[in-house]
C-alpha cells in the first residue's frame, strides 16, 4: 500500500531541480513554458490555484499525490504572477511565447522586402513585447500608465528606425544579408524596450537580500545586472530562429518545387520558427540564474557599507530575482 504524501512537509514552491546548474534550471523552464498550458481551461487553472495555495497552508485533499501537486504547480508558474498571484492575460505569459512569437518571427522572416510589411510586423512585435514585458513585470516596482506608452514608443520607434533604415541600406546587398534585418532591428528594440519598461528598478534600485531572504535594501547596480541579463536572454531567444532559418529558407526557395509552392512559403517559415522556439524559450530563460547573485564589494558604497555595519565580514553576496 503506497504510503500517503505528508503535505505539511512538502514545500511546493522549492523547486523541483537544482537552480544552481544550467540542466537545472533547463528543466524547470522546459516545465513552465509548456505551450500545452495555453490549452488548460480557465476552471482547471483555478482549481491548480486553490490545490498550490491549500498545499502551502499545510492541507490538502485526502489522496493528493505528488504528482498531482507538481502538476498544479506547473500550472501555477504558468499562468499566475509570482508576486501577485493574479492569473497573467494569455498573450503575455511566457507559456504562449511559442505560439505568439512563432507567427509573428515566421511573417517578419518572409515579409521584410517591403517597407510597409516591415513596418507593420515590426509593430505587431514591439506591441506583442510590450505586453509580455507588462505582464511579467516586477509588481514590486511598479510602472505608470506613462511609463509603460513612453517604453513601448520608445522600443517601437526604435525597431523602426532600424528595421527600415537597414532595408533600405541593403538594398543591394547580397539576399541573405537582408533577410538578417529583422533580427538586427528585434535585438535593437530589445536593448531599450526592457530597460524602458523595468526603469523604475534602475533608477530606484532592486530589492537584495541575504541568503536566507532577509531584505539588506536596494541596489541600482544589482537592477541594473537583473536586466541586462534579462535583455541577453531575450535576445539570445530570438538570434538560432532568426539568423539560422533565413539561410535554410535562401537554400530552401532555390529548390524547383518551393517554386512551385510559393505560397506556402510563409507557413513553413511559421512553422520551422516555431520549432526554434520551442527550444530557445526555456534555454534564454535558463542561460542565468533566477536568482541571481551579487558580490557585496560591488554594490554602492552606502548600501556596501551599511552590509558591513551590520554583518561585518561574514556577507559576501546578496541575492535578488532577476526577473523574465
Amino acid at each position: 500500500m503506497a504510503m500517503e504524501l505528508n503535505v505539511t512537509k512538502f514545500n511546493i514552491d522549492a523547486p523541483q531541480w537544482d537552480q544552481g546548474t544550467f540542466i537545472g534550471r533547463l528543466k524547470h523552464f522546459f516545465n513552465i513554458t509548456d505551450p500545452r498550458t495555453v490549452f488548460v481551461s480557465e476552471q482547471e487553472l483555478d482549481k491548480a490555484k486553490l490545490l498550490v495555495e491549500t498545499c502551502r497552508a499545510g492541507s490538502a485533499p485526502p489522496g493528493t499525490s505528488e504528482e498531482q501537486l507538481r502538476y498544479a504547480k506547473k500550472l501555477y508558474d504558468s499562468a499566475f504572477h509570482p508576486d501577485t498571484g493574479d492569473k497573467m492575460n494569455l498573450i503575455g505569459r511566457m507559456s504562449f511565447q511559442v505560439p505568439g512569437g512563432m507567427a509573428i518571427t515566421g511573417c517578419m522572416l518572409q515579409f521584410y522586402r517591403t517597407v510597409p510589411a516591415v513596418v507593420f510586423w515590426q509593430w505587431v512585435n514591439q506591441s506583442f513585447n510590450a505586453l509580455v514585458n507588462y505582464t511579467n513585470r516586477n509588481a514590486a516596482s511598479p510602472i505608470t500608465l506613462t511609463q509603460i506608452g513612453v517604453a513601448y514608443v520608445t522600443a517601437t520607434s526604435t525597431a523602426l528606425a532600424t528595421a527600415v533604415g537597414l532595408n533600405l541600406y541593403t538594398k543591394k546587398a547580397p539576399p541573405l544579408v537582408a533577410r538578417w534585418v529583422p533580427f538586427a532591428a528585434v535585438a535593437a528594440a530589445n536593448c531599450v524596450n526592457i530597460p524602458m519598461m523595468r526603469q523604475q528598478e534602475i533608477l530606484n534600485g532592486i530589492a537584495v537580500t541575504d541568503e536566507n531572504d532577509n531584505k539588506l535594501g536596494y541596489s541600482r547596480k544589482a537592477a541594473v545586472k537583473g536586466i541586462s541579463q534579462v535583455v541577453i536572454s531575450r535576445i539570445s531567444m530570438a538570434a538560432p530562429g532568426m539568423i539560422l532559418l533565413p539561410v535554410l529558407m535562401e537554400r530552401l526557395e532555390r529548390m524547383p518545387f518551393m517554386k512551385k509552392i510559393h505560397f506556402l512559403h510563409a507557413p513553413l517559415q511559421v512553422m520551422l520558427a516555431g520549432g526554434f522556439l520551442l527550444f530557445m524559450v526555456p534555454v534564454a530563460c535558463s542561460l542565468f540564474p533566477q536568482r541571481c547573485s551579487m558580490a557585496v564589494s560591488s554594490l554602492e558604497p552606502e548600501l556596501r557599507d551599511s552590509i558591513v555595519n551590520q554583518y561585518g565580514d561574514k556577507l559576501h553576496y546578496v541575492y535578488f530575482n532577476k526577473g523574465l
